[in-house]
This record gives C-alpha cells, structure tokens and sequence, in this order.
C-alpha cells in the first residue's frame, strides 16, 4: 500500500458512518437543526418572561443537548430493521408533500398512459377488410 492508509478509508464506505449514539452526521444535523429551531425561541421567550437574559441562553443549550441527545435514541428506534438513509428519504418526500422543498422523487399516484384515444391497430392500418 502506498501513501497513508487514512486517505483510501474513505472511498471503501458505501454509507456514512454511525457518530454518537447510532445517528450519522446528516442525521445529527436534522436534529441539531430542528431542536435549535425549538429551543432558541422558547429559551429567549423564557428569559424575556422572567427577564433574566442569560437564562434564555441557558435554556436553550441545555434543550438543544437533551434533544440531540434522546432525538439520537429516537433516531436509532425509526432505524432499526429499516434500509440506509430511510429517514433522510422520509423527510425529504415529507417536506415536498408539504411544498416545502423539493426533493426529486416522483410522488403521483394514478393511471399512466400514452395519451392515445383511437386503436393503434385501427381500420387505417389493416386497409380494407
């Protein structure tokens, strides 16, 4: 082998690895994103409400690491038995049924057909009968 074995490690995943707690980073992301999207708000709201400032800020980082923390059990939960990235797929096709982004997959349920209304092998085609 040539050069540092370090540099190769990385083209032999074919997933992301598991970081803290069973959840990769990307999913360590959503869950940062939406608990700081939480408790930032509520943990200033708070602090306005009994007008100590520093306690929102408080209040928001001990909520956001409780919730990375059991968000990341709950993540291992909705994993288990299911393939990789089922939970990422499942945000996306959640946001694009909500049009809040969109995420690639096609979601219509129906009929498909090839816009045809006369037969194919219709009188034209068999010439006189």
């Amino acid at each position: 082998m040539d050069g540092d074995p370090t540099e190769t490690l990385a083209d032999r995943l074919n997933y992301e690895p598991v970081i803290f707690r069973g959840s990769t980073s990307t999913e360590l992301l959503m869950i940062l994103s939406a608990a700081a999207a939480f408790w930032l708000p509520f943990g200033f709201l708070t602090a306005w409400l009994f007008g100590v400032p520093s306690m929102g800020v408080g209040v928001a980082a001990i909520g956001v690491l409780a919730t990375v923390y059991y968000g990341s059990t709950g993540f291992q939960i909705i994993k288990r038995g299911r393939p990789d990235y089922y939970a990422q797929q499942w945000v996306a096709i959640q946001l694009q049924r909500l049009s809040l982004r969109r995420s690639g997959f096609v979601l219509r349920t129906g009929a498909w057909d090839l816009g045809r209304t006369q037969d194919p092998l219709g009188s034209a085609s068999h010439g006189n009968r």
